[in-house]
């Protein structure tokens, strides 16, 4: 069993927008995101990306146009010698009443399983109330972050630094 850091997406990793982020020219890394990305993997963690998309089923965003999305997010950390070890994402609006969706525990029970996490030894960082119940309902430890917040001063807290 291996321990892992959830990172919920916009707001933590990119700037959030309130109209969702649908195209790579409005996806904006956070100038913290890079390096405690890398710290998280230095020490051994697994990150792996929980985040619901509900663009998706809302016609705003495809699959497609996500996976580009996310193909770009992950070169980009990669420039800073950042690994983003999975990524898990709900297309379900929130009237769709699915288990995926945070705050519902299905990403999160999802990933534990297929990458072996212990959920003991794990956390979420999120920034809102949903992030922190999903983290509550997989029985994982969660810190929470102001929406476009430092994500660095998160995963210190973590590791204790």
């Amino acid at each position: 069993m291996r321990k892992a850091v959830f990172l919920d997406r916009d707001g933590v990793i990119n700037e959030n927008r309130s109209d969702y982020v649908k195209s790579v020219a409005e996806f904006k890394i956070l100038p913290p995101a890079p390096e405690a990305i890398m710290l998280l993997n230095e020490s051994g963690f697994l990150v792996v990306i929980v985040t619901n998309q509900s663009a998706i089923n809302r016609g705003l965003l495809s699959r497609e146009e996500l996976e580009k999305i996310h193909s770009f997010m992950r070169i980009e950390l990669s420039k800073y010698g950042c690994r983003i070890d999975g990524i898990y994402y709900c297309p379900h609006r929130p009237d769709e009443d699915c288990s995926c969706r945070k705050p519902q525990p299905g990403l999160l029970k999802k990933a534990i399983l297929e990458l072996s996490v212990d959920p003991k030894f794990s956390w979420l960082i999120g920034d809102s109330d949903a992030d922190e119940e999903a983290a509550r309902n997989a029985g994982i430890n969660s810190v929470r972050i102001h929406t476009n917040g430092n994500l660095l001063d998160a995963v210190k807290t973590i590791l204790g630094k």
